[in-house]
């Protein structure tokens, strides 16, 4: 979800991708001199390598950023690699920030509801997480569920984000995301080659290894929630709660023929 947000900014003149966090929003995260050299592309790939603690969260609790042996702590910005949920929690910060208002109220307006998603999803945050903006408060949501928060969605309106990526942003006769975002969502971080703009590429087969190459997908909880686009196949699968997500997916586009 902010990867579709950061395209809603992207797309609006709102930031561009290797620009500097810091030039667009006033965040004391970005203020020293390891924080003035992340990009959003860094926040949004997962090589920020920034160290901190937000909300009363510091980097180090999230226990994933351990287990992928690329990460360089206290490297530069774009040289190691981690999924981290208060890196996520930061980029939703900075995204709220950069738009003055509520994600999920971008996420509705230029996103969900062009696409004829339902009226049940919701995302949230944590009691704590605000922003506060020209006097008031806005909520931020988190980035992923640790800890609370997160986002509620069923499994047809998750299947139709999947379908406006593999249209290529474009939901009948609106482009609702540009061709240029989604080809830079699905394009291979320098330092983590199976991994995107927030999303896992299955270019190597590395991520799912008995499902097609051409396959792209978000995953969470584990990998039990999972959207599988696959351009190739003209393919969506939305899977939640699957025993074994990985047969699922091999199975599937087996019986799937390539266009």
């Amino acid at each position: 979800m902010l990867s579709l947000v950061a395209g809603v900014a992207f797309d609006d003149g709102l930031m561009a991708l290797d620009e500097p966090v810091y030039r667009s929003v006033r965040l004391p995260a970005f203020a020293d001199q390891h924080g003035r050299g992340i990009t959003w592309r860094h926040l949004l790939d997962q090589t920020s390598q920034w160290e901190g603690v937000l909300w009363g969260k510091p980097t180090s609790v999230d226990a994933q950023s351990t287990r992928e042996g690329t990460e360089s702590p206290g490297g530069p910005p774009g040289e190691g690699w981690a999924y981290n949920d208060v890196r996520v929690n930061l980029t939703a910060l900075a995204l709220t920030v950069l738009f003055g208002r509520s994600l999920p109220d971008v996420l509705r307006t230029r996103v969900l509801d062009p696409i004829g998603s339902s009226p049940s999803w919701s995302w949230h945050g944590y009691r704590t997480s605000y922003a506060e903006l020209d006097g008031g408060r806005i909520p931020v949501v988190s980035g992923g569920a640790h800890w609370g928060g997160g986002l509620w969605i069923s499994s047809l309106d998750l299947a139709r984000i999947g379908r406006l990526c593999l249209r290529d942003g474009r939901h009948a006769d609106r482009q609702v995301l540009s061709r240029r975002w989604i080809d830079a969502l699905w394009t291979p971080c320098r330092v983590k080659p199976n991994y995107g703009l927030s999303w896992w590429l299955n270019d190597d087969r590395s991520v799912w290894p008995s499902a097609p190459s051409t396959g792209r997908c978000a995953r969470g909880n584990g990998g039990s929630h999972l959207l599988w686009v696959d351009p190739a196949r003209d393919l969506v699968i939305s899977s939640r709660w699957g025993a074994d997500v990985a047969t699922l997916i091999a199975e599937v586009s087996e019986a799937v023929r390539p266009e």
